[in-house]
């Protein structure tokens, strides 16, 4: 699934795209709205994120350009307004759905799936091209499935997600801070011990008895997924 983020943050568009690739989605960004006009015109977006403060043309008249383009491309609006009056506009001007910053990653995760669902989008073909393996752990981003050797893995979204940015940076070493951003999104607090409690929830579920972790822990900088030995 290809999803266009309309934002002219650079920062927070960084942290999207992390955190969507993350789920294994593919992103592409831009930061006004001509160029969102440009791309969602080219007929390879099955997904629009939109904010309403852009420079040159608004969100609103985007919006408006996009539905003159496909009136089923979903849209979400992404904006720090959240009055009434707001939400109203956007809706009754075609937006499918609206989220107000900041918002929870898995929030914006649960509405792209349903309004995907609600398109009938079909699923991306061939899931086991994208599958990312380090011996016997397979993660398959498509599906969100995942296995160590025969057994599959029972992983909470967030879990998931977490355990997806390791696989796509094996045997390197990641900061909290860089996981907080990929897997957290922009709105995190980095004094939180949050990837500490997740990565000890991962362990629970990948490793065995008598094995080195799956995860090792790099004290004082952050953590390493070390692909586990063949069985």
């Amino acid at each position: 699934m290809r999803i266009l983020i309309v934002e002219d943050d650079a920062a927070v568009v960084r942290l999207l795209e992390r955190s969507l690739r993350a789920y294994g989605y593919e992103v592409v960004s831009a930061g006004s709205g001509e160029e969102a006009v440009r791309l969602a015109s080219t007929g390879s977006i099955d997904l629009v994120l939109l904010d309403i403060a852009l420079p040159g043309i608004d969100g609103h008249h985007v919006l408006s350009h996009i539905r003159a383009i496909d009136r089923m491309l979903p849209v979400l609006m992404l904006t720090a307004r959240d009055d009434t009056r707001s939400k109203v506009a956007a809706l009754d001007g075609g937006a499918d759905d609206y989220l107000t910053k900041p918002f929870d990653l898995e929030e914006l995760l649960a509405r792209i799936r349903a309004l995907l669902r609600r398109r009938g989008q079909p699923q991306l073909p061939q899931p086991s091209s994208a599958l990312l393996q380090a011996s016997d752990l397979v993660v398959d981003p498509l599906s969100h499935r995942a296995w160590r050797g025969d057994e599959p893995l029972d992983l909470s979204a967030r879990e998931f997600a977490l355990l997806t940015y390791f696989m796509r940076h094996p045997s390197q070493v990641l900061s909290r801070e860089q996981i907080l951003s990929a897997v957290w999104g922009y709105d995190f607090d980095p004094e939180s011990n949050i990837v500490d409690v997740y990565v000890r929830y991962l362990r629970r579920k990948l490793d065995r008895p008598g094995e080195p972790s799956v995860i090792t822990t790099i004290r004082g900088v952050g953590y390493r997924l070390d692909p586990p030995s063949p069985a």
